[in-house]
């Protein structure tokens, strides 16, 4: 097939999954296209049979912002057409539904001689957050209802969607994966002394930073941990609450206590020092962090919200605390980082959950399928 994937480029969840789906797409012999305003955090230039498409915006001094959905729908169209595509993917409802939307209906009026189906992904925040809002909904809600194909990437998100949107279309649950041969427990000694020179435990927390992932949750069970037993704090990513949490800190006194590590492309290293992840997040459709985590064989601690509770089976790959609960998290860290043999058995567990379900092999192929049966209903 030839797969055009449309998706954002910054550090977040949704780009990661589009770009590393186009990936291995590729590899398993399509021709993949990927289309962006830049080339994505996870990009990479050693699959031939991926390509990667810019999206020019001009400025105009007749539009006062930036016009990227008008530049993204045509760049589409442009590309449907020379590459002659079987399938658009959008990652994201606005504007990347809207874009391929737009793009059909320029196509249509070439009888169909370059005109792809659409499949639609849901991520989360373009339903939870932009979706809920009063500006948006319609044209969320507009643009799900008019590709060919829809999937969301837990049955939470579809619950949240059906429910929020008022939608009655059908919706195909394809979870987040990841590259299992990647994705696996390697420890760096060199690099777990530099964390830990005193050899004290290693929490771990990766995200982009927003208000939805509660950073200042993260380093208030840091410090309660940390009056328990001796431990270091790293924080992978970046994002409008990191200025925030390096002042917090430095006034706690604890700057040498917290690294702050930047955006990381290779989160294995890293993730396989660490000794507990916290994602305390008010809301996660999916749990992309909690998923690299638990494939490395970290235990993690995490909010009983959204689509975690169907990746992490508490007590046994992980523990789920109410999302309010700090002294529960707490507790359930202690556990954790108190009891070797705990800490060893539910990383292993986590890592063979990982394994069973959500490994690119696993979940790839949905997809395929998917695109199959939706260019099977254009032709009948």
């Amino acid at each position: 097939m030839k797969i055009g994937i449309v998706c954002y480029a910054s550090v977040g969840g949704s780009g990661v999954v589009a770009t590393e789906l186009a990936r291995a797409l590729a590899s398993r012999g399509h021709d993949v296209h990927l289309i962006s305003s830049d080339r994505p955090f996870r990009w990479r230039d050693d699959e031939p049979r991926l390509v990667f498409h810019r999206v020019d915006t001009p400025a105009y001094p007749l539009f006062r912002e930036p016009q990227y959905l008008l530049a993204l729908s045509t760049r589409i169209a442009e590309i449907a057409c020379d590459q002659k595509l079987d399938v658009i993917h959008a990652h994201y409802a606005v504007p990347h539904a809207t874009a391929a939307y737009l793009s059909d209906q320029m196509l249509s009026a070439d009888a169909g001689a370059c005109r792809p189906v659409t499949v639609t992904t849901l991520h989360g925040t373009d339903i939870t957050l932009v979706g809920t809002d009063p500006s948006y909904r319609r044209v969320v809600a507009f643009s799900i209802g008019q590709s060919r194909s829809v999937t969301a990437v837990s049955e939470s998100l579809k619950r949240d969607t059906m429910r929020g949107l008022g939608l009655t279309r059908e919706i195909h649950v394809i979870p987040n994966f990841l590259d299992c041969s990647q994705y696996q427990r390697q420890p760096n000694p060199d690099l777990r002394r530099d964390l830990s020179p005193a050899g004290e435990a290693i929490v771990m927390h990766t995200s982009n930073f927003r208000p939805v992932k509660r950073v200042e949750m993260v380093f208030e069970i840091f410090k309660r941990l940390r009056s328990v037993v001796p431990a270091r704090l790293v924080m992978i990513g970046d994002g409008p609450d990191r200025a925030p949490l390096e002042m917090a800190a430095a006034r706690a006194h604890l700057t040498n206590d917290v690294i702050f590590a930047g955006d990381q492309h290779d989160l294995v290293p890293w993730l396989s020092s660490a000794d507990l992840f916290l994602l305390p997040s008010s809301q996660e459709s999916f749990g992309m962090a909690a998923l690299e985590a638990m494939a490395c064989e970290v235990p993690v601690v995490a909010s009983r919200v959204g689509g975690l509770p169907e990746i992490i089976e508490s007590g046994d790959t992980g523990f789920l605390c109410e999302p309010d609960d700090v002294d529960d998290m707490v507790q359930r860290s202690l556990a954790v980082l108190r009891d070797p043999a705990l800490a060893s058995r539910m990383g292993q567990a986590a890592a063979a959950a990982v394994r069973e379900r959500f490994c690119a092999e696993r979940v790839v192929p949905m997809y395929e399928k998917l695109y199959e049966e939706t260019m099977g209903r254009r032709g009948k």
